[in-house]
């Protein structure tokens, strides 16, 4: 028996089909072997090492310490077994460095005594399979040292400045090589938004017809002097630049304009300028601009593109027993195609669309040095194999994106689109002052690659215009129009004309072009935009920092972490990412440098080509190199001179002291002045920096004043009554916080309400909830309302029903609530909310969903439950991670002691 490893069940499915009964697949589900991930994984042997914190040995060539995870030592076991029974094994991960490393650690562990070779392949077809067992190969170490250095390296960032972000901002922070580039990236990009002021420019519109067909012009040039746009304007301060020569309007210059020139008829056209462009298909995808079309087009985050494309690349069921990989690998920085992709290509557009839309086969060339190990760019396995022909077995995502990739692939090689473009200036004269007006348009003439598109691009059209024609006003040149006409019929016929030719058809002339109006129109300089998932992996790659395999875990992370939220599709740094970026930045610049981690990619990829030793290299930047301090001496040298960062939001006009935002231990809040004179407020978690306005601080002060004195006292405990505003929302609280002492009682205001509205009585009947009704007669339960989470409610033991209004709670009666508790709930009818089908269980086949549960999300396969861990994207769940969380939630189950035996056995003693 010939054992075939590979990553994922799924993949092991699809090559299943391909392969004889010789040959048994099977799946180490991912890495095998890795760091340990907390201090309860590291081995006692290192454990009390100088280095043994970080599991890499820094004395002795920068040895890591690898550890077998808990939840893969089922799937090692598994292949041990397998192994007794093989005579070869066959290493079939991934053709990239993570796979190659997979590979590596699957022989160092399995330890196999029969031959091993390494295929490799970057579609799961039948071909490429057959090839790749066909031309066998022994596990490439350069790549796997590449990759066992790129490891090292980030664990050596991360586990060094990870601890100075624990003393100085917050505990549970952590730091990245590639990580902390990304959010300095939005924080930068958020701390010039927040530097930039808007200026207003203005413009006249003019709005022109020939008959059915309405056009528009823009005043462009005012005499000799060319109208200010954005242009002219700094992109990053927003003021206009010192260096543009063009005049500025405002709205009184741009009224009398549009006044004056409206009234300057007949304009006549100045030039007209035709030329003939070409447009050219893009290349076909990589990792990075596949991720940037799914979220322009498709909406999708990159996290989603990519567990979609993972679907595709790993195989579908196409019927009658058949299942294959629809695209190829779906990691990669390359944009070649092979040559026969190139070929299938060229033979199906010549069919589809004409020998005119394909003029032979184009070849890309890939930008990056080290393009992901020869790699292809990423399209379908076969060309052939059209969207519609496979539309009934994809479901709705899975096609969005296969035809996303399939066009991309085939306009890709497909003839350029040529367009013909006019512009056509009009003049209007005011004095001696003439004011030109610019109307462009295009038409196109031979659609090209844009046909597989479906054509849908509108022409914008001009009308037939020559230099030298006149333009009048809407309103006169039809009057002078219907006068002619008029004119024409009143007068005499030249004696002997031909009557009876009256109503023949005169040749039409075009329809004269008319001007209908002009009007001022204002615009403004805009700060640049935010980032979004897609424009920051653009920027990442185009800084040349991480590579395909790095974008969306890195993306990922920073908003796990909540350095960074998502505002309508936007990123915004919270107030922990930008502290964290300031406390970088200050202190250790270098390491976030875009330069810096960019050359630290290139020596990574020099270490795979064998360029650069990778002991070397991970000692120079640990331990530095001749002057040089390293990572090491920097962190202990800068430790003393760090501060708890602050981030500045200006000064209070009132009282001259600086106004600033800190990070507390559970919260975040703004303070003002120092000592004495300090004051703090707690900024409510939904506003973020961009709503965070002085006068906005100020509020939240004043509001923490009020709030400072008690509201009245409670009659039963003496105990001060307070209105308070947390990190969540406002709330009532009774007594104050002693050291030592309990907790005060507190209630959260029903949603909605204000503070201001809050009186003493009301605050004291919110502090009284829960209210009890009464005991249910049939079960004697207790039935009681309060105000929870989710509002107000009606209760008995763990059911609960919801009221409409807050004010229920203090006037519904024992039999009203019995009767809602009698209601079946609407959300029990149906189940637990699916949020997603994650897939199918590789050895049972049952359905992996993921559902939305009482206590957070989790993955059941309708035997075993398990809850996502708080920090992990629930919709990011992939099959590999939900049964890990299964397997792990079994054996809990298995080893947790049953409550009836340890009641019998304490009755029996």
């Amino acid at each position: 028996m010939k054992l075939v490893i590979v990553e994922s069940p799924a993949k092991a499915k699809t090559i299943e089909r391909f392969l004889g009964p010789e040959y048994r697949v099977a799946a180490s589900y991912g890495h095998i072997r890795d760091l340990p991930r907390s201090a309860r994984e590291i081995p006692a042997a290192v454990r009390d090492k100088p280095w043994g914190r970080l599991a890499v040995d820094t004395a002795d060539g920068f040895r890591p310490v690898y550890i077998v995870p808990e939840e893969s030592r089922r799937y090692v076991r598994e292949l041990n077994k397998l192994l007794k029974g093989a005579d070869e094994v066959l290493l079939a991960t991934d053709e990239d460095r993570e796979g190659e490393s997979i590979s590596w650690h699957l022989v160092e562990v399995l330890k196999p005594r029969v031959p091993v070779r390494r295929i490799a392949f970057h579609e799961i077809t039948r071909s490429a399979i057959r090839e790749a067992l066909a031309n066998p190969r022994q596990v490439n170490r350069r790549l796997v040292q590449a990759q066992e250095a790129r490891r090292v390296l980030d664990r050596l960032f991360g586990y060094s400045l990870s601890p100075v972000l624990w003393k100085k901002v917050r505990t549970k922070l952590s730091a990245g090589r590639v990580q902390s580039v990304a959010l300095r990236l939005v924080v930068d990009r958020e701390e010039e938004r927040l530097r930039f002021r808007v200026s207003e420019y203005w413009r006249a519109r003019a709005l022109l017809a020939a008959g059915d067909l309405e056009f528009a012009a823009v005043l462009i040039r005012v005499g000799g002097r060319r109208v200010a746009t954005s242009k002219d304007f700094d992109s990053v301060t927003g003021g206009p630049l010192a260096s543009s020569r063009a005049v500025a309007l405002d709205g009184k210059a741009a009224e009398e304009i549009a006044t004056g020139t409206m009234g300057a008829v007949p304009w006549r056209v100045g030039t007209v300028d035709r030329k003939s462009t070409r447009q050219r298909p893009a290349p076909p995808f990589t990792t990075s601009t596949l991720q940037q079309a799914a979220s322009r087009r498709l909406r999708m985050t990159p996290r989603q593109a990519m567990r979609v494309a993972q679907r595709l690349y790993e195989g579908i069921d196409l019927g009658g027993g058949d299942r294959e990989g629809l695209i190829t690998y779906m990691r990669t920085d390359s944009v070649t195609l092979s040559e026969k992709a190139l070929g299938e290509a060229g033979g199906y557009i010549r069919k589809a669309f004409g020998d005119d839309y394909h003029q032979g086969p184009r070849r890309y060339r890939t930008k990056s040095k080290l393009a992901q190990e020869a790699h292809e760019a990423i399209r379908p396995t076969r060309i052939t194999r059209t969207p519609q022909s496979v539309a009934r077995l994809l479901d709705k995502q899975e096609l969005a994106l296969y035809r996303l990739i399939w066009n991309r692939t085939v306009a890709s090689q497909m003839a350029d689109a040529r367009v013909d473009r006019t512009t056509v200036d009009l003049v209007a004269r005011i004095g001696d002052v003439d004011h030109t007006f610019r109307a462009s348009g295009s038409v196109l003439r031979f659609p090209g690659f844009l046909k597989v598109y479906g054509d849908t691009r509108k022409d914008q059209l001009l009308p037939p215009l020559a230099e030298g024609d006149e333009i009048r006003a809407e309103g006169a040149a039809q009057r002078a129009g219907a006068r002619s006409a008029d004119d024409r019929a009143d007068s005499p016929r030249p004696p002997g004309e031909d009557t009876g030719r009256e109503h023949e058809k005169a040749p039409t002339d075009p329809p004269a072009t008319l001007l209908r109006s002009v009007e001022p129109e204002r615009r403004e300089t805009k700060p640049p935009p935010r980032y979004t998932e897609a424009s920051l992996v653009r920027k990442l790659e185009e800084e040349g920092i991480g590579r395909p395999s790095t974008y969306t875990p890195t993306i990922s992370r920073i908003q796990d972490r909540d350095y960074v939220r998502k505002r309508e599709g936007a990123l915004v740094p919270t107030y922990v990412g930008l502290a964290v970026t300031r406390l970088l930045r200050d202190h250790f610049r270098k390491y976030i440098d875009l330069g810096f981690t960019a050359r630290m990619e290139d020596a990574l990829d020099d270490i795979a080509t064998g360029e650069v030793e990778s002991r070397r290299f991970l000692d120079s930047f640990y331990n530095g190199e001749g002057d040089q301090p390293g990572l090491d001496r920097e962190i202990d040298d800068a430790m003393p001179g760090i501060d708890f960062p602050a981030v500045p939001l200006g000064t209070d006009p009132e009282t001259g002291r600086d106004i600033r935002v800190r990070i507390g231990r559970n919260s975040v809040f703004a303070e003002r002045g120092e000592g004495e004179n300090r004051v703090t407020a707690t900024i409510p978690d939904e506003l973020l920096i961009d709503e965070l306005t002085v006068e906005r601080a100020r509020e939240l002060f004043a509001s923490r004043s009020r709030t400072d004195e008690p509201i009245g006292t409670d009659p039963e405990t003496s105990l001060p009554v307070f209105i308070r505003v947390g990190q969540y929302g406002p709330y009532v609280q009774l007594g104050e916080v002693r050291k030592g002492g309990d907790k005060p009682r507190w209630v959260g205001l029903p949603k909605g309400m204000e503070t201001s509205d809050v009186t003493l009585e009301y605050a004291l009947k919110l502090l009284s909830l829960p209210r009890t009704l009464g005991k249910d007669p049939g079960s004697g339960e207790e039935v009681r309302a309060g105000l929870g989470r989710y509002g107000p409610y009606v209760a008995r033991g763990r059911e609960f029903r919801s009221l409409e209004s807050p004010d229920e709670i203090f006037t519904v009666t024992l039999d009203e609530a019995l009767v809602l508790l009698a209601r079946e709930k609407k959300r029990a009818r149906r189940g637990p909310e699916v949020l997603k089908v994650v897939g199918t269980h590789p050895d049972t086949g049952a359905e992996i969903r993921l559902l939305k549960g009482r206590y957070g999300p989790y993955v059941t396969d309708g035997e075993v439950n398990a809850g996502i861990p708080k920090g992990r994207d629930p919709m990011g769940t992939t099959v590999e991670e939900a049964l890990e969380l299964m397997a792990r939630a079994a054996e809990r189950k298995k080893t947790r002691p049953r409550r009836g035996r340890h009641r019998a056995a304490r009755r029996r003693g």
